[in-house]
């Protein structure tokens, strides 16, 4: 049956530490939401662990690849799916469950009070009352990051690098995972400037008006992340290769 929103978890080697009985949990308090974790070819013992989540719980479920083809791939397979089961919103979630899976209600929330909203981001801003916890070193090389993004998009974008993001399950954003994505780092990018070329050509909305960012009330720096200092430099290049395909 169809449910109101559905979570793509992309999972690569995360045996050792994807947060079961966080995860548990939520299934356990939100009926309206399912699971899809995406084993992207692991070598772990992360699709034995999966499976056996989704054999005690029927709102998780898993879509194994054979072969590990990068967190782009795995995202936009498992988005695809999502739409497919016919959920009225589609997102994916981090594995680390860095942002709590708690904010994904509050994400679909906004979208039902927001009709004209087609995609929201979670946010990593530094609030008072909030608790985002985040490395020096990556919190400024992030708004180095953040900072090229916006002049590139054109658009007072503060934090497309988050892994927590809701859509809505629109012809727009099926659209937007259609094709495989030129990035495998910087590919949130790439969706907003799907959307940016696909409103230049007539066929979108304004992403000015149909992107929002929430600020997240909780999101901890987990230990173990595959992201690494060269990342930042792979990251620049590939948001060249963005702006040349989809923002010239």
């Amino acid at each position: 049956m169809p449910v109101k929103t559905c979570i793509v978890v992309p999972c690569y080697n995360e045996a050792h530490r994807l947060p079961q009985d966080s995860i548990v949990d939520f299934v356990r308090r939100h009926d309206d939401v399912q699971l899809l974790f995406v084993d992207d070819g692991s070598s772990d013992r992360t699709g034995e662990l999966l499976e056996k989540l989704a054999a005690d719980h029927a709102s998780l479920s898993v879509l194994a690849q054979a072969t590990n083809q990068g967190k782009a791939e795995a995202v936009r397979r498992g988005m695809l799916e999502a739409f497919e089961r016919g959920a009225h919103y589609a997102g994916f979630w981090d594995a680390d469950l860095a942002t709590p899976l708690d904010e994904v209600p509050r994400f679909a929330r906004v979208l039902d009070d927001h009709p004209a909203l087609e995609v929201l981001f979670g946010s990593r801003v530094r609030l008072l009352g909030r608790t985002i916890e985040r490395r020096a070193a990556r919190h400024y090389l992030g708004r180095v990051s953040a900072t090229a993004i916006s002049a590139t998009l054109g658009l007072p974008v503060y934090d497309t690098q988050c892994g927590a993001k809701l859509f809505r399950a629109s012809a727009g954003s099926r659209a937007l995972f259609r094709e495989r994505f030129e990035a495998n780092w910087i590919f949130d990018v790439e969706i907003v400037a799907r959307m940016i070329q696909a409103h230049r050509r007539g066929e979108g909305p304004d992403p000015r008006h149909a992107i929002r960012e929430i600020p997240l009330r909780e999101w901890r720096d987990v230990a173990g992340s595959k992201v690494r200092p060269g990342d930042f430099f792979r990251s620049l290049f590939e948001l060249y290769r963005i702006r040349q395909r989809y923002l010239r």
